[in-house]
């Protein structure tokens, strides 16, 4: 009968919303037990309540989540040490090549690949800022949370009562649960 005090939050259809168990307001945030034993309708400002629940914090999935940003972010610094390697190597080239032209010529240039430049950096940029945040929002809010003590013995409660009730109209249902009218005479 006893579930253990884990629930996972989980969202639903906004169409699919019910009242919070604490305020009664519409809500799409569900906690759910791991066995599916119990859940209810909980709003998101709730979870974020110290007396309500405590998140409990997967200190290994953290771990591997930084370690894989790390290597991410190494990755992408490799790759634009190498463009720039490249661009070096290019213009050493394009210098050597283009020593007999004019300098008004090369003033032009290296003022349109300074901007080209520019454009580059800032693009990378904004790519940076349009991947970052998505990511990290999504994770950063704990998935799975542990009840207090009193507000997990009212869900135990409940779900005793519910039981109970359950039993009784089983009870009642059978024509055998209440006594027979005698028959024979007094």
């Amino acid at each position: 009968m006893a579930f253990p005090n884990e629930y996972t939050h989980r969202k639903v259809a906004e169409t699919a919303a019910k009242s919070c168990e604490i305020c009664y307001k519409p809500s799409s945030s569900v906690l759910i037990t791991s066995d599916s034993k119990d859940w209810f309708y909980v709003c998101p400002s709730h979870l974020k309540d110290t007396g309500f629940c405590t998140p409990k914090i997967d200190h290994a999935a953290i771990e591997a989540r930084k370690k894989k940003e790390l290597e991410d972010e190494i990755e992408r610094v490799k790759k634009e040490y190498e463009e720039k390697q490249k661009k070096k190597k290019e213009k050493a080239e394009k210098k050597d090549d283009k020593d007999e032209k004019d300098k008004d010529k090369k003033d032009e240039k290296d003022d349109a690949k300074k901007a080209d430049d520019k454009e580059k950096t800032a693009a990378t940029v904004r790519s940076k800022k349009e991947d970052s945040p998505v990511s990290p929002t999504e994770e950063e809010e704990p998935r799975v949370f542990e009840l207090k003590p009193t507000f997990f013995q009212q869900r135990l409660f409940k779900k005793r009562q519910a039981e109970i009730a359950k039993r009784n109209r089983e009870r009642l249902r059978d024509p055998n649960y209440f006594p027979s009218v005698p028959k024979n005479l007094p």
